[in-house]
């Protein structure tokens, strides 16, 4: 019995630890789009996407005041989270008009994504309309050739953060509103 007991205590002495968790790849595909897997990109056609690093030597504490642009806000938001500071998120939002129980609900989801791993963050863009099989297509009457419409830009619909669990591999997504006021981008429910 004291062979036994002395066995178990010295497990964990030798190095018996149990696997650990497999780690998830975030990778992009030739048409751009993201898939998450447990195999290196390069075996599936892809290239790997690396999250956003933020400095060791802890020289980015600039507190962002006002996003810029779409761009700028999606940046702000991955250092934040990857910060894993609710209050650093909040400091994205538009706080305008919300009233006390719905901004404690908001904080309760925050605090919930500030707690989980950072994988990216996405501006979401609606297709371009020049993409569409029933754009009318036009001729130059004097040359016969195909005129092709200027693209028209893509509509700003949002971030989407993508994020994996305490786990540390089941992926999990949000998606955020966000608008522009008095010259920023600001996050919304």
């Amino acid at each position: 019995m004291r062979s036994f007991l002395l066995a178990m205590c010295l497990l964990p002495a030798i190095g018996w630890m149990p696997p650990a968790p497999a780690q998830v790849r975030r990778c992009s595909l030739p048409d751009g789009s993201l898939i998450y897997t447990d195999r290196q990109c390069e075996a599936i056609g892809a290239r790997e996407r690396l999250p956003p690093v933020l400095p060791a030597d802890g020289t980015y504490q600039r507190r962002m005041l006002c996003a810029r642009s779409p761009q700028e806000l999606a940046d702000g938001l991955a250092a934040a989270v990857q910060s894993g500071d609710a209050n650093r998120i909040a400091a994205l939002y538009d706080w305008t008009g919300m009233g006390s129980h719905t901004a404690n609900a908001v904080m309760d989801r925050l605090q919930a994504i500030a707690d989980r791993g950072l994988v990216d963050v996405q501006v979401l863009r609606s297709r371009s309309a020049d993409s569409d099989a029933d754009t009318p297509q036009r001729f130059d009457e004097t040359s016969g050739q195909l005129l092709t419409p200027a693209p028209r830009p893509s509509r700003i619909l949002g971030l989407q953060l993508s994020q994996v669990q305490k786990n540390g591999y089941t992926p999990i997504n949000t998606r955020f509103g966000m608008h522009r006021r008095m010259d920023c981008w600001w996050l919304q429910p």
